[in-house]
């Protein structure tokens, strides 16, 4: 692109204007030719689809890796993509970058989605009907119950544990206020205070 200069000194680039030139001319026919021609088809591309796999966001969490300039871009820090070759630093760019229309085209599909017949819907509800049943009758009363006592167990024991931590502060007020009398009598009545109370 940038040709040699000619003295040491000289840091500004120096463009081969031939070649720009070429290009441009190249560019140029080829404008004229899609407009002389018939105008290019739009590409066909499937509708948007579920993904079939599991976005994989968790194996490298809190794991160290090292480094280098020889280290691939695959296996470089933040999460790669192998269909648009780029690394993209954190999971909420990620999956912005997994459901966006760039990774999305390059997977050849649109960002239109299959509009859904009545069937469909219907089907839809019914499997969800269906799950919901099932985990009605997973829903076991007497495993209620014992959470609900071990629970109230729990409330009694931290209740408990409290009031014990009450007494302990009781009795060390009444240890100082004794302590306080000693003072007195040994002829300092109190610390840290200027204030004389008499």
């Amino acid at each position: 692109m940038a040709s040699g200069s000619a003295s040491k000194n000289d840091f500004r680039r120096k463009w081969d204007k031939d070649e720009y030139e070429q290009l441009a001319q190249r560019r140029l026919t080829e404008e004229r030719e899609k407009k002389d021609g018939k105008p290019v088809p739009p590409v066909k591309r499937e509708l948007l689809r579920h993904r079939d796999y599991k976005v994989d966001l968790e194996s490298k969490l809190g794991k160290t890796l090292v480094i280098t300039k020889t280290t691939p871009q695959a296996e470089m820090g933040g999460y790669y993509c192998n269909v648009c070759d780029c690394v993209v630093k954190d999971s909420i760019n990620f999956l912005d970058h997994i459901n966006g229309k760039k990774h999305q085209r390059n997977l050849g599909m649109s960002m239109r989605v299959e509009r859904s017949s009545l069937d469909q819907v219907k089907k839809r509800f019914e499997v969800n009907k269906k799950k919901m049943e099932e985990k009605q009758k997973e829903y076991d009363f007497e495993e209620r119950m014992k959470e609900l006592r071990e629970e109230e167990e729990k409330a009694k024991a931290y209740r408990k544990e409290k009031q014990k931590e009450k007494k302990r502060k009781a009795e060390e007020d009444l240890n100082f206020e004794d302590d306080d009398e000693m003072a007195a009598v040994m002829g300092f009545s109190g610390f840290g205070s200027s204030k004389k109370g008499h």
